[in-house]
C-alpha cells in the first residue's frame, strides 16, 4: 500500500511490470487491494470481510449473462453503498440533455458544423459544464447515445456523481483531467480516452486547465473491442495497452453531495462522508484508460481502401449483428501507399449517422474549416465528401507514398439519427456556410470516352 502522490487516497502498490497506478489489460479479471489482506481469497461473500469492510457487488451485466460477456465486480468497502445516499431532491442540470430529445422547431437534416465551444468566464464543473450536441435513441429501452462537448474550469469539491443510465466515453481535446472513483484514479490528457462505466461512482478534478474535450453517452450494451475478423490476432487496438487503475481509497468525513443520473434526470443526495471507499475489489466490471497514440492502424497497400470501419477502436454492439448501436473510429497519423486511388474518403451517404470531433491537426477531407475542438454532424443517409481543395488536390497528385501527419480525429457513428439540441442549433458556434463547401465543385462530364 502506498500513498497516491496528489491525492489524499491510499492506494495499491503497482504490480510488477506496469504502469504505476495501474493495471494491463481490456475485459481482464483484476484483482487488487490497497491493504493487505482486504481481498478474501477463495470467496466473494465471507461471513465478516476483514478490517471490517463490507463485501457488495457491483453488476455491469444481468446476472445470467453468457459467460463471455458477463461483468461484475465485488468490492469491499468501509460502508456499504446505501450509506452513500439519503433522501433524493430533483436538480436541474439544463444543458446536459438525454433521448428521447427532439425539439420541435430544431431542424437536424442536413449537414452541419461548429467551431470550438469557447470556454466561459464562469467556474464548471464536469456537471454544470456538460453541454448536449445531439441525442439518439430511447435512455429508458437502453439503446442509442448521446454526444457531448465539456468544458471544466472547476474541481468537484466533496461532490461525486454517477450515471445510472449510460457509461461515458470521455476523449479530452485540451486540459488535464483526474478521475477519483470507487476504484481507482484515472489521470487523463488529450490523445487519451477513458471509459466509465455505468453505475461508478467519482468524482472530477482539474490537474491543469481550462479543460475541453468531448463525450459518447452509451445507453446501450457497453463498448467492447470490434472484432478483426481476417486481420488477425494483432493491430488496431491491443488488449495489454488499456490500462485499469489499482484499489486507491479514502477515509474522510466530510460533508458531501451524490448526484445521480438516472433515466435523464438529475437527484441530488447529500451525506456526511466521501463514498470513495473501496479498498479492494476484484472484478472485470472497471474504469479504464487507452492512449491512443497506441492505436495501430491498418489499410491498403495496392489500391482502393477499405470502409473506415478498419479504423474502429471500440464498438457498443446492438441487437442486429454488424450494426453498432456506436463505434468509436479514430483517424490517426498513418501512411497512404494506394496506387491510381483517390485517397480521402469517398463521397458516401450512409444508414449510420456520422458526428466528427477534431483533437488536433488537419483531417484530410476538409483541409479547412475543421479545427482542432470543432465538430461535424452528417447524418443518416445524408450525402457528404471532401471538399473542391481536399478532392482536386488528390485528384491530381502525384501518387507516391505519403505520411499523414498531425492529425489525429474521431468520429462517433451510430445506427440511429442524431437530433440536434437547442444547445447545438442556437448557442454552439455553428459555421452556416458549411454547406457551401461543395458548392464550387465542377461538372467534368462531357461526353468524351476515356476522359480522367
Amino acid at each position: 500500500m502506498t500513498d497516491h502522490p496528489q491525492t489524499g487516497f491510499r492506494q495499491a502498490a503497482t504490480p510488477c511490470g506496469t504502469t504505476a497506478g495501474y493495471m494491463p489489460g481490456f475485459g481482464n479479471d483484476f484483482e487488487t487491494e490497497a491493504l493487505s489482506g482486504a481481498l478474501p481469497q477463495g470467496m466473494n461473500s465471507p461471513q465478516k470481510c476483514n478490517y471490517g469492510l463490507y463485501g457488495e457487488q457491483l453488476s455491469g451485466t444481468a446476472f445470467t449473462a453468457p459467460s463471455h460477456q458477463n461483468e461484475r465486480t465485488w468490492c469491499y468497502r468501509i460502508r456499504p453503498s446505501v450509506k452513500h445516499s439519503a433522501r433524493y431532491e430533483k436538480i436541474a442540470l439544463p444543458y446536459w440533455k438525454t433521448a428521447p430529445h427532439v425539439v420541435e422547431d430544431v431542424i437536424s437534416l442536413g449537414q452541419y458544423r461548429w467551431d470550438p465551444v469557447a470556454h466561459s468566464d464562469q467556474p464548471l464543473t464536469w456537471l454544470t459544464g456538460m453541454r448536449t450536441m445531439t441525442t439518439a435513441g430511447d435512455v429508458n429501452t437502453q439503446v442509442g447515445m448521446a454526444s457531448h462537448i465539456y468544458l471544466v474550469t472547476a474541481s468537484m469539491e466533496d461532490a461525486y456523481f454517477y450515471s445510472a443510465d449510460s457509461e461515458l466515453l470521455v476523449v479530452p481535446q485540451e486540459g488535464r483531467l483526474r478521475f477519483c472513483t470507487e476504484l481507482g484514479i484515472i489521470d487523463l490528457e488529450p490523445k487519451e480516452i477513458a471509459i466509465l462505466p455505468r453505475g461508478l461512482l467519482y468524482r472530477l478534478e482539474l490537474i491543469d486547465g481550462p479543460a475541453r474535450g468531448f463525450v459518447c453517452e452509451n445507453y446501450g450494451q457497453k463498448f467492447e473491442l470490434p472484432g478483426r475478423g481476417p486481420i488477425g490476432a494483432n493491430c488496431m487496438a491491443n488488449r495489454r495497452d488499456f490500462k485499469t487503475p489499482v484499489a486507491a481509497f479514502e477515509d474522510r468525513e466530510v460533508p458531501s453531495t451524490v448526484t445521480i443520473k438516472w433515466c435523464g434526470q438529475f437527484h441530488e443526495t447529500r451525506i456526511g462522508h466521501s463514498p470513495l471507499d473501496v479498498v479492494a475489489w476484484h472484478g472485470n466490471y472497471a474504469p479504464v484508460k487507452y492512449d491512443l497514440r497506441t492505436y495501430c492502424p491498418v489499410g491498403s497497400i495496392l489500391f482502393d481502401h477499405p470502409d473506415p470501419s478498419i479504423f474502429t477502436v471500440l464498438t457498443a454492439p446492438s441487437g442486429v449483428p454488424g450494426t453498432a448501436n456506436i463505434d468509436f473510429v479514430l483517424f490517426r497519423e498513418r501512411w497512404m501507399v494506394m496506387e491510381d486511388t483517390f485517397r480521402p474518403p469517398w463521397y458516401h451517404k450512409n444508414v449510420m449517422s456520422e458526428l466528427m470531433g477534431n483533437i488536433y491537426g488537419q483531417y484530410d477531407a476538409k483541409p479547412q474549416g475543421f479545427v482542432p475542438g470543432g465538430m461535424s454532424l452528417h447524418n443518416m443517409m445524408l450525402p457528404h465528401g471532401p471538399d473542391r481543395e481536399a478532392f482536386e488536390k488528390a485528384s491530381n497528385a502525384n501518387l507516391g507514398p505519403d505520411k499523414l501527419d498531425n492529425t489525429m480525429s474521431f468520429m462517433f457513428e451510430t445506427r440511429f439519427p442524431q437530433h440536434l439540441t437547442e444547445f447545438a442549433a442556437n448557442e454552439a458556434p455553428l459555421q452556416d456556410d458549411y454547406i457551401d463547401c461543395w458548392t464550387s465543385l465542377e461538372k467534368k462530364f462531357d461526353g468524351t470516352p476515356g476522359r480522367k
